[in-house]
């Protein structure tokens, strides 16, 4: 997968009005992250529907899911994101220059 694809896919999961509480909310818990039912009592999702976003959000590479005796934490992927927000300003500031064409007459 090429870089780009890479965050493509990360901005996409993200995409989610859902998805992103769950990262955000994540953020804020730290690297400490929560469990499942954690996050279900903070937003107010179903089991099904926050098992299927956290899945993407998995599968997105931006959180990654930890088993701790019979709790899974979640936590957000710190340096995945760190790298996205990379890419989308890597090109801060360098200008931009518009190429006028000719028309044919």
């Amino acid at each position: 997968m090429t870089i780009s694809s890479h965050n493509a896919r990360a901005l996409a999961a993200l995409g989610h009005d859902a998805r992103l509480a769950i990262f955000r909310l994540l953020v804020k818990a730290g690297e400490d992250g929560l469990r499942v039912g954690e996050i279900a009592g903070h937003l107010g999702l179903a089991p099904s529907t926050l098992a299927h976003h956290l899945s993407a959000l998995v599968d997105a590479g931006l959180v990654v899911q930890e088993k701790r005796g019979r709790e899974v934490f979640n936590r957000v992927d710190y340096p995945v994101i760190q790298g996205v927000v990379n890419f989308l300003t890597s090109e801060c500031c360098t200008g931009v220059t518009l190429t006028v064409r000719e028309e044919s007459a």
